[in-house]
């Protein structure tokens, strides 16, 4: 990621980055993670498959006093989010590019929307020619915004439509 686009991803989000729990799929160095942590997120889920990988985050986090909030798990993505579900506020992606896996990821917490908190978000990092619209049952697309070889994606739980249209229920 560049530190521009870095940059602009935490001027969205520093406002709520304060105690908030990340989960970062295809960490690589961790640095976005490492930069929640260092402005005040909770804790952080770091996976990543790449021990060499592992190993720089590791690294990192201790050049940067930030181990205690971090838990790194050597997994591959696609199996991690097989799992049970634990929600974040934040699901950072960003894996390698031109491979479709940030669709093949998208639709995997689509389909579990309980990696997110009910206001969580999804957040998918990648080149802006990799980009197609998707459908998803779980979860929209809101904000999109493109800082040279890097754009940024951002969805969020869909809303229960049927409860807004309909308002809160009446007793008789």
């Amino acid at each position: 990621m560049t530190n521009r686009a870095k940059a602009a991803l935490f001027s969205i989000i520093d406002s709520h980055v304060k105690n908030s729990e990340f989960l970062d799929l295809f960490a690589g160095t961790g640095q976005v993670t490492i930069e929640a942590l260092s402005r005040g997120a909770e804790r952080a889920v770091l996976v990543e498959k790449s021990a060499a990988a592992l190993r720089t985050i590791q690294t990192n986090l201790r050049t940067t006093n930030l181990e205690e909030r971090a838990s790194l798990v050597r997994a591959d993505v696609f199996r991690y989010l097989e799992r049970s579900p634990t929600p974040f506020d934040y699901v950072f992606v960003a894996p390698p590019q031109y491979r479709g896996w940030w669709t093949q990821t998208l639709y995997l917490i689509d389909a579990n929307p309980g990696w997110l908190y009910e206001d969580g978000w999804v957040i998918v990092q990648i080149n802006p020619s990799e980009y197609e619209n998707i459908v998803l049952e779980n979860l929209t697309l809101f904000d999109q915004r493109t800082y040279g070889s890097v754009m940024l994606c951002f969805f969020a739980r869909q809303e229960d439509e049927a409860s807004e249209e309909d308002g809160p229920e009446e007793e008789a």
